[in-house]
Order: structure tokens, then C-alpha cells, then sequence
């Protein structure tokens, strides 16, 4: 066989081989399409609380994390960027503020949006995975941390976050952590949601000029608020994909195989 051939062969059979490995990476097992069912399940119980009366109320804290999601993505592009922070506040009315002095506007003003919906992506990507669920509440907890030193004299915020912590250590001893992983698919896919809502309603919507996309379009004056809230809705939304995306091909391992690793990592005390 002539050289070129045997070489155009072999790189057709690698190109196969490459093909088919992607496509198992991207194919979802048996585990993981239940955890989409559930996924999918969780977009649509939130879309109906969402808007119902008072069933509102169950959802009601976990929307309040997700504006506290926001305040302290603000804060850590603030901290990245030299600025200091004053405060972090939430309020009733699913508000928040952050106060600080210094930092780049054109970094921390749209690191609310963006940070929230990174996180849920990452919590989503977590969530298809016992022991990943683990270290994202481990990391959660440092984020609580710092919120609460920035929070020091918002009551709200302190109740939502030790009510939080509170949750997350109980589904951590239900069902050997299975509970926990569901709990943190829930809040990445609370916050996504929570984030494409609420950029569609401030910007897009409506046009709200005290809102980052009003700042931030004030800011560089290139584009008006809209502009920028459709911008920053597509990369949300990419996020949201992502986190998908990464928990299909990241964690391949069977109920089983989770329930086997996750007694050994951290295990729930008998």
C-alpha cells in the first residue's frame, strides 16, 4: 500500500475514533438523563411558582439567594479590581446593593449578572455528581462567609444565609448525599433562571436606569441599556448551557459508583 494512502487511512480512522469518543462524551448514561428529567422537572415547578400567589413563597429564599449571588459577584470583581467593599445589603422586595468605593465600573457593574449565572452554571455542572455537589457546598460555604463579613448588619441577609447553611447541612445527611446533589442542581438552576428573568425584565422589557445594563450603558455610551441586556442575556444563557454541557461530559459515573466514591469522600457519619 502506498504511503499516502496508508497515512490518509490512518487519519480517517483517527478522525472516527475522535468522532466517537465526543459523541460518548456528549451522549448522557442512564444517571445523568435522570438528572436532566430532574433538571427539567425544576424549570418547570419554578415557572409556575414563579408567578402563582403565595406558592411563590416556597421559592421565595432561593430567589433572595440568587439576588445574594449577585451582591457578592459584584463584591469579588470589586476585590479583583482593588475596590473596597463597604457593604452588602439584601432587601424583601428581592433587591440588593452593594457598596463600595474604587474598582473598574465596566468590570464589577455587569459581574452581578454574569457572576450569578456562572455560579448556577458551575452548581448545575456540580449537580450531576455526589461528591462535586460536596466541594460546591464546601465553596458555597466560603462565599457565605465572606457575605455575611460584608453583611455584617443586614438581618436579612444573615437569616437567609444561616437558613441556607442550615438546608445544605441537612441534605447532606439525607440519603447519603443524594439529596444534596438534588438540592444543588436546584439552586444552579434557580439562579440561571433567576438571572435570565431578571435581565429580560430590567433591560429588555422594560428599561430600568438604575439597573447595571443602565450604569454600564451610561458608562461607555456605545450602546443603550437594551443592547447591553441582550448581550449579556446570550452569555447567561451560554452559561446555563455549559454547566449542561460540563456535567454530562464531566461526571460519567453510575448512582452506584457515586454512592462507592462518596463514602469514601467526606462521608456521612453513622
Amino acid at each position: 500500500m502506498p504511503a499516502f494512502l496508508h497515512e490518509a487511512l490512518h487519519d480517517r480512522a483517527t478522525a472516527l475514533v475522535a468522532r466517537q469518543t465526543a459523541k460518548e462524551l456528549i451522549t448522557p448514561n442512564s444517571t445523568q438523563r435522570t438528572t436532566l428529567i430532574v433538571g427539567a422537572c425544576y424549570i418547570l415547578v419554578i415557572g409556575i411558582l414563579w408567578h402563582v400567589p403565595y406558592l411563590n413563597l416556597i421559592i421565595y429564599p432561593f430567589k433572595l439567594l440568587t439576588v445574594g449571588f449577585h451582591e457578592m459577584s459584584h463584591a469579588f470583581a470589586g476585590l479583583l479590581t482593588c475596590a473596597r467593599i463597604k457593604s452588602i445589603e439584601l432587601d424583601p422586595d428581592e433587591g440588593g446593593a452593594t457598596r463600595m468605593s474604587g474598582g473598574i465600573s465596566w468590570i464589577t457593574l455587569p459581574a452581578g449578572y454574569l457572576g450569578s449565572s456562572l455560579i448556577g452554571a458551575c452548581l448545575i455542572a456540580c449537580g450531576f455528581d455526589t461528591n462535586a455537589s460536596k466541594i460546591a457546598s464546601i465553596v458555597l460555604a466560603v462565599f457565605f462567609i465572606f457575605t455575611l463579613w460584608w453583611a455584617r448588619k443586614n438581618v436579612l441577609t444573615w437569616a437567609l444565609i444561616l437558613g441556607m447553611s442550615a438546608l445544605i447541612v441537612a441534605f447532606w445527611f439525607i440519603a447519603k448525599g443524594v439529596a444534596l446533589r438534588y438540592l444543588v442542581l436546584f439552586i444552579g438552576v434557580m439562579s440561571c433562571m433567576y438571572v435570565l428573568w431578571d435581565v429580560i425584565d430590567d433591560t429588555i422589557a422594560r428599561k430600568v436606569n438604575s439597573s447595571d445594563a443602565g450604569q454600564f450603558a451610561e458608562i461607555c455610551g456605545c450602546f443603550p441599556s437594551q443592547v447591553w441586556g441582550v448581550i449579556w442575556l446570550v452569555i447567561a444563557f451560554l452559561y446555563f448551557a455549559a454547566g449542561i454541557i460540563v456535567g454530562i461530559v464531566a461526571f460519567k459515573d453510575s448512582s452506584a459508583e457515586q454512592a462507592a466514591a462518596s463514602s469514601h469522600f467526606l462521608p456521612v457519619p453513622r
